[in-house]
């Protein structure tokens, strides 16, 4: 009955996500001080997401500078521009292409953009489900781990049969399930169970079984 219910959670939640298959594969590697899936990941920049607050400011026209929010849609509305498309692009693009469009109405802009809030893309978000105390989706952060993840959602419930948790990755457009020993490594303190997290990652902890 426990393997059917986690592996009950796991198809639902793939599914949601667009994924199929629940099967374990290998042991995942130990933290280190970079995030482990590809070689260019120490490169990590931040994408801008719905939720997220943004200051633009445009060099000499404060007029047009401002903050805003992110909508739902991925969009935000300016002075003189409207629904300019900005999840998924880092800040930086962000500006290039403001410019872009502002030079319609003004000579040579220059744009700088900044975030204040951080939510960042679906995409970007590591979530955790079932006996965490606070189970939540976790804006991904650089170099983060199995650790940083279950500090941010407040560690495991006393239901919580940590050692039989899940991590499902998608690691070249394929779904991937690994086996984590969450108990082992925040109640026992074995630092050997720490592993990177990656953005999209999903963690899933089951109930125990009593």
């Amino acid at each position: 009955m426990f393997r059917f219910k986690t592996i009950f959670i796991c198809y639902v939640i793939l599914t949601s996500i667009g994924l199929t298959g629940c099967g374990s594969s290998g042991v995942l590697p130990e933290a280190t001080t970079r995030a482990s899936l590809t070689t260019d990941v120490n490169d990590y920049q931040y994408l801008i997401g719905p939720g997220d607050s943004l200051t633009i400011f445009v060099w000499r026209n404060p007029e047009v500078s401002g903050s805003f929010i992110v909508r739902p849609d991925g969009k935000v509305t300016t002075a003189l521009v409207e629904d300019i498309d900005v999840a998924g692009r880092t800040p930086t693009m962000l500006a290039r292409e403001i410019e872009e469009q502002l030079s319609v109405y003004i000579n040579n802009p220059r744009v700088t953009v900044s975030v204040n809030n951080f939510s960042g893309p679906l995409s970007e978000q590591v979530r955790v489900i079932g006996e965490a105390t606070n189970p939540s989706a976790v804006s991904y952060t650089e170099h983060m781990t199995l650790l940083d993840l279950m500090i941010a959602v407040g560690g495991l419930t006393e239901f919580a049969d940590g050692n039989n948790a899940k991590l499902v990755r998608v690691i070249n457009n394929k779904q991937t399930t690994f086996d984590i020993a969450i108990d082992d490594l925040i109640r026992d303190g074995d630092i050997t169970q720490n592993v990177d997290m990656l953005p999209g990652d999903i963690v899933i902890i089951p109930e125990a079984w009593f």
